[in-house]
């Protein structure tokens, strides 16, 4: 048979052709479609955010600091570091991370598929390296997916509850995440099969997974193959772009918002100072604000930064902070995530409010939104409020939530605003903490024990010490600060005089303020009461400026954290260190040699505020370390993952009547390892943990032997005292060799006893006066932890 003459193909279309055409128009249609839906979305949630109130030093400091910036983003982002802080769940995320980014590749291929069949990025794109590289990580990407199954399935709220780090997370939506990705690398695969099939795969060698699921393929036929070709072509688009849409309206955002959110985050060496209070993006000047015009705190969702927003958006749900929270672990109704979630809900719910330009908008609302705008951000359950004001006052302030976030949320910072909010605006907070805060006023200290009590340590020391008044001598090297629970609480004052005297041995001259000295402020501020804090921290602010110290040395953290990292904010920039960093300079230059063994097991409670928030973790371990006999045993949480005492965020005033005791479960932890002693750095924790020990002995869970003292305290006993001689802290010290606070002398005999020895116990009360006595301001119920 003859063929044809050309006219009569004339109108008809190759099949190749037609399915060419068919690609790229439904491919197209699909990339349009994608685009607008999920544009619209972005549109939205960035209007939502702009709607709060501005944060212009988060710029400022991104401008200010660009090297700094992009190695975080390089180390975070890139490296994964905060998420590999857990190793099996890091190296999966880091799998599913590295996996997607590189994957890219395979999607800018796609869409050249559309138009090419022999499509292959320009330079590389024939290069059987790209082939492998692409395939390994498909490969790690399905490795990730199922361990992150399986870490769900174990993990199960259902069956776990609180103990799960998923309860109260969206879980039906990871698992759709799930399985959404797992069909991209599904769809991603079958098409390079059938590529590999028809002859049209960039790749001679190489893309491994890609040949093996060909030969699944091969038996179909070149035909076959060349249908599912374009299938799978346009369903790895499909599945692509279905998942970007879905990525807009779940918490799946943080895959586009973390390093958004990371770069504008604070990023502090530790977390350090709490932020100023601010209004319109400038800190508030309390001589001028106007409650009716200026944002107090946290009040309305519309109160918080276009940054806080972001924290909500970026949420991952995780729940590693929820699971690291000594709140939520004892009982709390406080989740870090939850409140953060329940943020996030209540912004999305009243976002047609907050979008609307005029009333007569608003009131064409929905009933629904009407009422949603209407709920209180903190208050009790019958009135509908976003967030119950237990949650709010269980935190301690203790930074673990803040130091596990994958997408650097500062939840602290939140907590603390909608505090600011309630005790400045709505005079609304635990009771008990009423007297604290007066005390804080009247008389310069939460016990209410005035200045002139400050100094009564100094007369139990068998040596002078300088008490400065106006500018510290030249030849001062520090200005002790002893503390407020350092001056007046029995246990701490121990601390007090053991580093008095460990100075005093080794010949460092130092002088304290004796009744000049008054509250840094921090309870207050950490209560929420920034107006009590900026007094307080003004007035030491003016006093500081005028001693003009060289080196400031703290015993307590809380106290050594404010005037290190919080008073620069009202003008007050001094060298500030803790008595567990000079103390171990000392004994490593030799000027303090530890010679007395304590034949003792010892574990070590890291104080938060010295710990996660300064990240001191070394010094007090290495002073233990050049005690001859000690044997150092970690508690399980220790260091960067320590767990709190219970005391922080102005919870050492606050009863704690909701679940188990904070401190009960620190000491739990701690009587595992089966100590002979428990030693720490912070007065705070001292007051926690020894009443939470007292409590065990009563119960007889713990040895009558086994007590809690500070680091200073156990090298004091080890460090042989210096000869009676010129004090350094003042004129010549009174005769005799008697140490005081318990230090051995060298004949073996025991200190002498007094208001401070070492055997004293302060009661369990931490609101009344921590000699015994009762204070003279106002307090509120005991706190009875024993």
């Amino acid at each position: 048979m003859p063929p044809l003459p050309a006219t009569a193909y004339a109108g008809t279309e190759h099949p190749r052709e037609v399915r060419v055409a068919l690609r790229i128009i439904i491919g197209l249609a699909l990339t349009v479609a994608a685009f607008t839906l999920a544009g619209r979305r972005l549109w939205w949630l960035y209007r939502i955010a702009r709607s709060g109130q501005p944060a212009p030093e988060r710029i400022a400091s991104v401008r200010a600091h660009p090297g700094r910036d992009a190695g975080t983003e390089a180390t975070e982002v890139v490296g994964q570091r905060k998420l590999l802080q857990w190793t099996v769940p890091g190296v999966a995320h880091a799998l599913t991370f590295w996996g997607f980014t590189v994957l890219l590749l395979t999607i800018l291929e796609t869409y050249g598929d559309l138009f090419s069949r022999s499509f292959a990025i320009p330079w590389i794109g024939h290069s059987p390296v790209l082939g492998f590289i692409e395939d390994l990580f498909a490969v790690g990407v399905l490795v990730g997916i199922i361990t992150f199954a399986v870490i769900r399935l174990r993990n199960d709220p259902k069956r776990e509850g609180r103990a799960s780090r998923f309860s109260g997370s969206h879980t039906s939506a990871a698992w759709f995440v799930l399985l959404g990705i797992f069909l991209v690398i599904a769809t991603l695969l079958l098409a390079r099969g059938a590529q590999i099939n028809t002859g049209h795969f960039p790749y001679a060698h190489g893309a491994f997974a890609s040949q093996i699921v060909a030969n699944w393929l091969a038996p179909l036929g070149t035909g076959v193959n060349s249908v599912l070709e374009t299938v799978f072509v346009l369903a790895q688009l499909a599945v692509v772009l279905a998942f970007l849409v879905f990525v807009t309206y779940s918490k799946h955002l943080h895959i586009f918002l973390a390093p958004v959110n990371v770069l504008f985050s604070r990023r502090p060496d530790g977390l350090r100072a709490l932020q100023p209070m601010r209004s319109g993006g400038k800190v508030l000047d309390f001589e001028e604000a106007d409650p009716d015009a200026d944002i107090f705190g946290r009040g309305k969702i519309e109160d918080f930064t276009w940054k806080g927003f972001l924290d909500m958006a970026t949420c991952t749900e995780c729940g590693r902070c929820q699971s690291q929270c000594p709140a939520w672990a004892t009982g709390k109704p406080l989740s870090p995530k939850m409140l953060i979630l329940d943020l996030r809900d209540h912004a999305l719910a009243k976002a047609p409010y907050l979008l609307a330009s005029t009333d007569t908008e608003r009131a064409a609302l929905p009933d629904q939104v009407k009422t949603e705008a209407e709920r209180p951000l903190v208050g009790d359950p019958d009135s509908g409020a976003v967030i119950d004001p237990d949650v709010i006052w269980s935190c301690t302030n203790c930074g673990a939530c803040v130091h596990e976030c994958p997408v650097d949320i500062e939840h602290i910072d939140h907590i603390s605003d909608l505090r600011r909010h309630q005790v400045l605006i709505e005079s609304a907070f635990p009771i008990e903490a009423a007297g604290m805060l007066k005390n804080l006023e009247s008389k310069g200290d939460p016990w209410g024990m005035g200045a002139q009590r400050r100094a009564e340590w100094i007369s139990e020391l068998d040596f002078e010490v300088t008490v400065a008044d106006g500018k510290i001598p030249d030849d001062v090297e520090y200005l002790f600060w002893v503390g407020c629970a350092g001056a007046l609480e029995d246990r701490a004052r121990k601390t007090t005089k053991a580093i008095a005297t460990l100075l005093h041995t080794a010949g460092v001259r130092f002088a304290v303020l004796g009744p000049a000295e008054t509250c840094t402020g921090d309870p207050a501020r950490r209560m929420g009461n920034e107006f009590v804090f900026s007094m307080l921290a003004q007035q030491n602010v003016e006093m500081l400026n005028e001693a003009a110290p060289r080196t400031i040395v703290a015993s307590c953290p809380h106290c050594f954290n404010a005037l290190a990292n919080e008073y620069p904010q009202l003008g007050g920039n001094y060298q500030v260190i803790h008595h567990t960093q000079l103390l171990a300079r000392l004994v490593e230059q030799g000027k303090l040699t530890p010679v007395t063994p304590i034949d003792e097991k010892i574990t070590y409670h890291d104080p938060c505020f010295l710990g996660r928030h300064n990240k001191v973790f070394s010094p007090p371990r290495e002073i233990m370390e050049q005690v001859p006999g000690v044997q150092t045993q970690e508690m399980h949480r220790c260091r960067e993952r320590g767990f709190c005492c219970g005391a922080g965020g102005a919870r050492m005033w606050m009863e704690e009547r909701i679940g188990k005791r904070i401190n009960i479960e620190r000491i739990d932890e701690a009587l595992g390892t089966g100590p002979d002693t428990i030693s720490t750095a912070c007065p705070y924790c001292l007051v926690m943990l020894g009443d939470a020990i007292s409590a065990k002995k009563s119960s007889g869970e713990a040895s009558e032997s086994l007590e809690i003292v500070d680091v200073a305290t156990l090298l004091a006993r080890s460090v042989t005292p210096a000869a009676p001689a010129a004090a350094p802290g003042g004129s010549a010290a009174p005769g005799g060799s008697t140490a005081p606070d318990g230090v051995a002398r060298p004949d073996g005999s025991a200190a002498p006893g007094g208001p401070g020895a070492v055997g004293g116990s302060a009661g369990s009360d931490r609101s009344a006066a921590p000699d015994g006595s009762a204070p003279p301001g106002p307090v509120g119920p005991p706190a009875a932890d024993s």
